[in-house]
This record gives structure tokens, sequence and C-alpha cells, in this order.
């Protein structure tokens, strides 16, 4: 540990936020664990439940005149759990941004049905249409370039568990994707994955390493997989 992050002090336990647990957090950065149902930032609907809404009233302490604050630099969708991190300075905000793409981040989903490949990379141009909604199209002149690399864990006759390398980050990347290969991920009533009885989107952000903006120290920061994922490939 370097002498940057030693000076840092986290604040109290009466602070932590709801819904977040922290994993890492220095001078620079915040690294939580979101769980499913949060949304990343605010929307027109929703201005406080947001994890950008109660890690700044963290970083503040309870304090509304702090200039302390945190920097959003990438997002979870708002049924997706697992690793998000922030910047706590525009330094890092913008280093972080800048080198984002250079970093392995590392997904786990449960898909409906088996793929006949259990290993690859689905490439793709994404669009959006006017009900904000993600497609695939071919021609590169029409949407964002998306890969995402896959590998299958475990599969049974209803469904798949996927480590997903999400090698582009682009909205709603896996789950177009994994539609697109006629396996939507478990849960997913936005591209065709909903079934009713599903308590959640199996989607969750297992694993980030990145470059630390200050130090330039590597870090890997990894949650566990949700026990719902494993039992529901276990059991169907």
């Amino acid at each position: 540990m370097s002498e940057h992050q030693k000076n840092f002090k986290r604040p109290s336990k009466k602070f932590q936020p709801r819904g977040l647990a922290i994993l890492f957090e220095d001078h620079d950065i915040l690294v939580v664990d979101k769980r499913s149902g949060l949304l990343t930032v605010s929307t027109e609907k929703v201005r406080e439940n947001t994890a950008h809404y109660l890690l700044n009233e963290y970083v503040r302490r309870g304090n509304s005149k702090s200039r302390n604050r945190v920097f959003i630099v990438h997002r979870l969708d708002r049924d997706t759990s697992g690793i998000i991190v922030f910047a706590k300075n525009e330094n890092a905000k913008r280093y972080l941004q800048d080198e984002w793409q250079g970093f392995k981040k590392i997904y786990a989903a449960v898909v409906n049905g088996t793929l006949p490949e259990k290993e690859g990379v689905i490439t793709s141009y994404l669009a959006e249409n006017r009900a904000q909604k993600m497609y695939s199209v071919d021609d590169p002149k029409k949407g964002k370039l998306a890969r995402t690399g896959y590998k299958v864990l475990r599969q049974s006759k209803k469904y798949s568990l996927l480590e997903i390398d999400l090698l582009t980050g682009k909205k709603n990347q896996i789950r177009v994707h994994c539609a697109d290969k006629g396996c939507p991920v478990v849960g997913d009533k936005k591209y065709g994955g909903n079934k009713n009885s599903m308590k959640r989107l199996a989607l969750h952000a297992v694993s980030i390493s990145l470059v630390h903006p200050y130090t330039k120290e590597k870090m890997t920061f990894t949650t566990k997989m949700p026990d719902y994922f494993t039992s529901l490939v276990h059991t169907q």
C-alpha cells in the first residue's frame, strides 16, 4: 500500500450507504458493489435513491456544505448488480475514462437456453431506437462497434452460466448480444428474457482490473457472484 493510500481515513460506519458495499476507497477512487434494482445515476423520476446520490452523501459525511463529491466514470444498468468505480476528483475521472477501454471487466450472466459454441466473441454495431432500446446492425455507419467475449462455465437443460469479458462498453451490450444469440439473459424483460417467476436480472459485474489514477498501481477488485445464479443452473 502506498503512502497516498495509507493517509486516507474512511468515514465511520454510520455514513455507510444502503444498497452499496464499499470494496475500496482512497483519495482518488471509490469502488462499490451495487445491488440489483439501484440506479447508478438520477433520472427525472428518481433523484435520491441512486448510487451516485448516496455516495455523494457518504463522502460529505452528513455535511451539506462539504465540497467532497464523487464523479461518474461508467454505469451499470439498474437491474445489473456488481462493481462500479467512481472517481473522487476531476483528474481521477479524466484518467479513468481515458483508459477505461483498456481495463478488464468480467461479468457473470445466466442466460436462457444453451449456446452451440462454448466460447467465442460476439461482434455487432449497436444502435438505439426512439424507445431507447438498443439493437444490432451490420452497418458500421449506423451503430457503434460492440464486442463481447463469452465462455460457458456451466449449463443445464434450461440455462447456461456464462463468464463475460466485456471488450467494449456500450449501453445494454451484454443483454443485446445474448439475445442476438437466441439466449437472452434470465429476467431480462427488455430484451426477451422475461420470465414472471424470476427474481431479478441475472447479470453481475464480477471484477474490474484497472490502473490507479494517482499511484499507477495495477489493481483488481472482485465480488462474489450471487448464489441465485448457480442455483438457477443447478436446479433447472
